[in-house]
């Protein structure tokens, strides 16, 4: 128990640390996260004006595009904002800069993904919020499958963009794999699934597990589907150990870039 308290104790001050380097300068900290919104604002206006035409398209109604949104913004944005390096690995691990985590007795992929915060996914947080006002289910269990669904989809987006950026260590840089993969996932995860049949279909609920975060609208927020929320928090649990397994397995090919600066 004293291990978990000092480890939850050391997450805490790295969040900390992370926020007050990002409101040195106010000015920028606001303005990166405010357009964000304002590009997210976009295409919900893009969403708005089609179902004024289509007022149910496949089953999916506005709101439950709304709420796809408001999971799928709001999970990448908290994984952006808590844990940014599952963005950017990659380049660490290429350019040989994890000497730093090595050298620290904390648990290494935990100690990287923590170091970085985005300033602009803060938007993407608040935007999902602001979502959840407009179209959510406002009761406290409302408020709990909201919760538990943004759960899921942070879970889903760090884990899986891990397996990604991890390819550095067997490949070399991967970034721009990792840019990718992580621009089809987004996509992916913000179009209700129901447009998709066959073999597209079966990718979002497998290779490119997408599918269950942005059904999570119809299998949870609206009703819950238990083979549905069973099959995602399995997904979840599986992308989290395929993630450590590959990311682990990676480091013991990695190759010290002889960068022993000191990390507070």
């Amino acid at each position: 128990m004293s291990t978990a308290a000092n480890l939850l104790k050391f997450v805490w001050a790295c969040w900390k640390l992370n926020l007050s380097g990002a409101m040195e300068y106010r000015m920028s900290f606001f303005l990166t996260a405010g357009m964000m919104v304002v590009n997210n604002v976009v295409w919900i206006f893009y969403w708005g004006v089609y179902f004024t035409k289509f007022p149910v398209v496949n089953g999916w109604e506005l709101q439950d595009v709304m709420m796809m949104w408001a999971v799928s913004a709001g999970g990448f944005g908290l994984s952006a904002v808590l844990f940014g390096n599952s963005y950017a690995m990659s380049t660490l691990i290429a350019n040989g800069q994890l000497d730093t985590y090595l050298t620290q007795p904390k648990p290494v992929l935990l100690h990287v993904l923590i170091s970085r915060m985005s300033v602009s996914a803060i938007g993407d947080v608040v935007f999902g919020l602001m979502l959840y006002a407009l179209f959510g289910d406002h009761t406290l269990a409302g408020l709990l499958k909201f919760g538990f669904g943004l759960a899921l989809a942070t879970t889903i987006f760090i884990f899986f963009n891990v397996i990604a950026q991890s390819l550095a260590f067997y490949i070399g840089n991967a970034e721009g794999i990792g840019q990718q993969v992580f621009i089809g996932f987004v996509t992916f995860s913000t179009y209700p699934t129901d447009i998709f049949r066959g073999l597209g279909r079966l990718v979002l609920f497998t290779v490119i597990p997408a599918g269950f975060i942005s059904y999570l609208p119809i299998g949870l927020l609206r009703e819950v589907k238990w083979t549905f929320l069973a099959g995602a928090a399995g997904m979840a649990l599986l992308v989290t150990a395929v993630g450590v397994f590959v990311f682990y397995r990676g480091l013991r090919r990695y190759s010290s870039g002889n960068m022993m600066s000191m990390r507070g």
